[in-house]
């Protein structure tokens, strides 16, 4: 059922907005060239590319999608952001001096000096696509949230917010985007700090911060670092720091999202403070809200958590022919719930007994030694309380996926079955609702505001940066490079509002169709690894293999491309084992290759 709102929250909600909004369109109104409306005037200071670099990749999300795979499977994604501190130094090193020196508006106007025109227009094209795709999951993600909190329809939503994004980014341009998400990242980091001391405080008394630690850490949620070379497995050391490095160098390199926020920089020593500032603290923010969903997780251990977070898809099957079947897991999981709150109770309670009586005999002795005795007497009791926890976890599991109905008993998945047969368009997959309906129910009054407009402005924040780039790209090298004749800047100022109008449209028109996949985070980074390769191993030609000329980058980038979308089918296809990260260094790897034999075996007089 929808969620009514305090006023408070609405009063916060709304101001918090309408001041983003406001402020953006006023502080950066009446860009008179090109220069001042694409690069922002080169005015921007380094702390301020470094947040604008963070607010475009923090999107809703981030904070969405990111807390609900903590709190499905732990702290492990932490391990996909692992290749970003390297990649910052590479582009500090390469991208950015190269950039700098050509005073280029976009990131591909350098393929062409260094290729030829078609190159340039195929890789900005790659880029339209992904990116124009992203811009619209991206306005999905918090129509998500207002759906459930208001109850309005989803199409609606994404208008409203479309809508908002597209007044001052077409207002201002980039200077626009950057002065908004330098004010968003600062409501976003009080509203998530303020989100974990509200949690850490919703937890029992008798549970510690520490306990809520060790039962995480018991029961899996803390594992942090997977040295395997098991493909299957996602997210392992070595997917974040290969797959990871090459993903986040066509990222920050070569993403007109991300090239734009640091091109408006004073100088290259700020472009490049910026980009490094943004490597040292964007892991930590990662670790950060990961940390606030395996607290929820933690929670839910001693408070009820529904079968599924989706409360109007819960209604429906609830109303539905299939109520009764639905009310018996609901009744048999408060049972096991029942029995998971007794265990974690007890396992808090009995190693703080035993740490308690411990330390009172040693009292005397070093702290060193207090320590070691407290690992050990945690390593007694860690084991047992997994082993029984992973057992009634098992249950929970079988609970969703078996029936004792005969019409289900068969069915691989009786929990989205009853889902999906009480209504085709209800929703099953939960995992990013978690956070919200996690807000909207225990957060006290004021705070769910707060929180609310945490993510929108983070929503808005990369939205805005995306149709931006979008608009960037489409003047510049498509529309401009093929102009006849100069129009002069004024022109192409208003030709580029025109153009992020359009995509702000497009953007919209995408998040109409949108659904749910597995894991929205997931979904945005899969659709950025089937591109990225590819575009990053066309700009790594660029800048290391002067002997490789335009057609065969060309020609190399088409057949890469292909190759990438198939291996991609047919691992969701379960035909091959293929962790999507690595799709990033695969496609570098093919366009290289593919370029250097296209090259070799092309007669010399053909060689352009």
């Amino acid at each position: 059922m929808p969620q009514t709102l305090d006023w408070i929250d609405w009063a916060v909600l709304i101001a918090t907005l309408a001041t983003i909004v406001g402020y953006g369109t006023w502080k950066t109104r009446g860009s008179k060239n090109v220069q001042e409306y694409v690069r922002g005037g080169n005015s921007t200071k380094w702390w301020t590319i470094g947040l604008s670099v963070m607010a475009t990749q923090a999107s809703a999300i981030t904070f969405l999608s990111t807390t609900g795979q903590a709190f499905s499977d732990g702290m492990g994604f932490v391990q996909f952001y692992f290749g970003l501190p390297i990649a910052m130094v590479i582009i500090c090193m390469v991208f950015i001096p190269l950039y700098h020196r050509l005073k280029v508006y976009t990131a591909y106007e350098f393929l062409e000096n260094r290729f030829d025109l078609k190159t340039r227009t195929l890789t900005a094209i790659l880029f339209l696509i992904q990116r124009g795709l992203a811009a619209g999951i991206t306005i999905f993600a918090p129509a998500i949230i207002l759906s459930v909190v208001l109850g309005w329809n989803i199409i609606t939503l994404n208008i409203i917010i479309g809508v908002l994004v597209i007044i001052y980014t077409v207002s201002g341009g980039t200077k626009a985007v950057t002065v908004t998400q330098k004010q968003q990242m600062f409501v976003i980091f009080a509203g998530m700090i303020a989100a974990l001391v509200i949690i850490i405080g919703l937890i029992p008394d008798e549970v510690s911060f520490t306990d809520a630690i060790d039962i995480a850490g018991a029961t899996g949620k803390m594992e942090v670092l997977d040295f395997s070379f098991d493909l299957e497995n996602r997210y392992t050391v070595w997917t974040g720091l290969i797959g990871g490095t090459f993903l986040m160098l066509s990222y920050f390199g070569t993403d007109q999202s991300q090239v734009q926020r640091y091109l408006s920089g004073k100088s290259m020593k700020e472009m490049q403070m910026g980009l490094l500032f943004n490597g040292l603290l964007k892991v930590p923010m990662q670790f950060f809200i990961l940390l606030v969903g395996v607290m929820v997780f933690v929670f839910y251990q001693f408070n009820p958590a529904p079968l599924n977070f989706i409360d109007a898809s819960t209604q429906t099957v609830l109303a539905s022919e299939y109520g009764n079947e639905y009310k018996i897991l609901q009744t048999k999981q408060a049972e096991l719930f029942d029995i998971k709150q007794r265990l974690s109770l007890a396992y808090a309670k009995n190693k703080s007994d035993d740490l308690r009586a411990e330390l009172a005999t040693i009292d005397s002795l070093e702290k060193t030694y207090r320590s070691e005795s407290k690992f050990l007497i945690k390593n007694a009791i860690d084991p047992e309380y997994r082993e029984a926890y992973n057992k009634l976890q098992t249950e929970v599991d079988e609970l969703k996926s078996n029936s004792e109905s005969a019409t289900y008993k068969e069915k691989s998945n009786a929990l989205k079955t009853l889902y999906n047969d009480a209504a085709k368009d209800t929703q099953t997959n939960d995992r990013d609702y978690m956070f919200i309906r996690f807000i909207l129910n225990h957060l006290p009054k004021g705070l769910i505001g707060l929180l609310l407009a945490v993510i929108l402005s983070a929503a808005m924040s990369s939205t805005a940066s995306e149709i931006n780039a979008l608009a960037t790209i489409t003047s510049i090298d498509l529309y401009g490079r093929n102009l006849k004749e100069d129009k002069g800047d004024m022109h192409m100022v208003n030709v580029t509002k025109w153009f992020t109008l359009g995509w702000g449209v497009i953007a919209i028109i995408i998040a109409c169709f949108a659904n749910l996949a597995e894991n929205l985070i997931q979904l945005v980074n899969i659709i950025g690894s089937i591109f990225y390769g590819n575009v990053l191993g066309i700009f790594l030609l660029a800048f290391f293999f002067k002997y490789i000329r335009g057609n065969a980058v060309f020609i190399g980038a088409l057949i890469t491309q292909v190759c990438i979308i198939g291996l991609y089918f047919l691992d969701n296809a379960d035909l091959i084992n293929l962790p999507y990260l690595w799709l990033n260094l695969i496609g570098c790897v093919i366009v290289i290759v593919i370029a250097h034999i296209i090259q070799a075996t092309t007669p010399k007089t053909a060689k352009s």
